[in-house]
């Protein structure tokens, strides 16, 4: 909006140049997210409270081990994510450029997962249960943005339907129309991930913000002509648009983790950990940086993974891999305390964030 009503008076105020900048812009819609979160968190928090949006920790009967860990995180207000998702559509109305097809896109993916959390919450909070929607039509509503994303890509003729690895230079799967399914997992697969991991104060917050850094400096450098061809990447015109929101997220989930940090004050719930995976996975496929997720979002993996493993061990086998699924819990039934845990975890979470930034030069 501001991008529209202040950049055209550049000629009569030079100052005004700055707009059409993508590194000024990014940096005011981080800013914009992180005091809208800091300035309305408190006010949010208690309007939570106030109308009993608080979390319900599973009963003793359920997961005795996990009550006696969390029992103390009952009432806790939850469903913190819709201040994250608000403050980082307002700063993209802001900063953003709405002529862009990847903002609009991701814009799309944003609000569509953020209600199907919203949703699994609502469930939980009305019936007062641990589960909220369905497995089946959870996974139904990420389908449905997972094909609509995958045709629009597929049909885009500026996208490859190509995948690089990462690494090597000029290697590449082409997909053709199959990359559809692949955009489908890629984006069901992350959005679920961080939902998983989204189980003790700050965790998944803190995971995202190193995630959603890495890939805020690989959309600026995929959308730029120069340094693109520099570091040998595929160039995508446009996409760079897409930096503006990664650091909205980015300030979002700073002045989210104010709140959010051990003790936390507020959870984000499915709104915030469903919309922020899917965000996550929608920018990975769209500057063709899809198997870096592997590495940048280790812990998601590692953490939807050891879900897997012990669901598939204790079917087959009968026996548990891990003392508790996903993997945060394992290590808290070793005896790490809540805030060990989360600061390794952020630990992994940030080397694995330069480590991916290095890739760019190691071909």
């Amino acid at each position: 909006m501001l991008y529209y009503l202040l950049y055209p008076l550049k000629d009569y105020f030079p100052a005004l140049n700055v707009f059409k900048y993508i590194t000024f812009r990014a940096s005011m819609a981080a800013m914009t997210t992180f005091f809208f979160c800091l300035i309305f968190g408190s006010r949010i928090i208690r309007k939570l409270a106030e109308l009993h949006v608080c979390e319900h920790v599973r009963q003793k009967q359920e997961v005795h081990a996990l009550y006696d860990l969390h029992h103390h995180k009952q009432g806790t207000p939850t469903m913190g994510g819709i201040l994250m998702v608000l403050s980082t559509i307002v700063a993209t109305l802001l900063w953003g450029d709405l002529q862009n097809n990847y903002v609009l896109l991701s814009l799309l993916a944003l609000l569509w997962l953020g209600f199907v959390g919203f949703a699994d919450d609502y469930i939980k909070l009305k019936y007062k249960r641990s589960q909220g929607l369905s497995a089946r039509a959870k996974l139904v509503g990420q389908l449905l943005l997972g094909v609509i994303v995958g045709v629009v890509i597929y049909l885009n003729p500026d996208l490859s339907t190509s995948i690089d690895v990462p690494f090597l230079k000029n290697v590449s799967f082409e997909l053709g129309v199959f990359y559809i399914f692949f955009v489908i997992l890629v984006i069901v697969g992350t959005s679920n991930a961080v939902n998983l991991t989204d189980g003790l104060d700050g965790l998944a917050t803190g995971c995202v913000l190193m995630v959603v850094f890495s890939y805020g400096i690989l959309t600026y450098l995929t959308g730029h002509l120069r340094f693109s061809q520099y570091l040998f990447i595929p160039y995508i015109e446009g996409v760079g648009e897409l930096t503006v929101l990664c650091a909205a997220i980015l300030g979002a989930c700073m002045g989210f983790l104010w709140f959010n940090c051990y003790p936390a004050s507020v959870f984000m719930g499915d709104v915030g950990s469903l919309a922020l995976g899917g965000f996550i996975g929608l920018t990975a496929v769209l500057i063709k940086k899809e198997l870096l997720l592997v590495i940048v979002g280790g812990v998601f993996v590692i953490e939807a993974l050891s879900v897997i493993l012990q669901v598939g061990s204790f079917k087959l086998r009968k026996k548990r891999i891990f003392k508790m699924a996903p993997l945060h819990h394992h290590f808290q039934m070793m005896g790490w305390s809540e805030s060990k845990v989360i600061v390794r975890f952020w630990i992994i979470s940030a080397i694995l964030a330069l480590f991916t930034l290095t890739t760019l030069k190691i071909r």
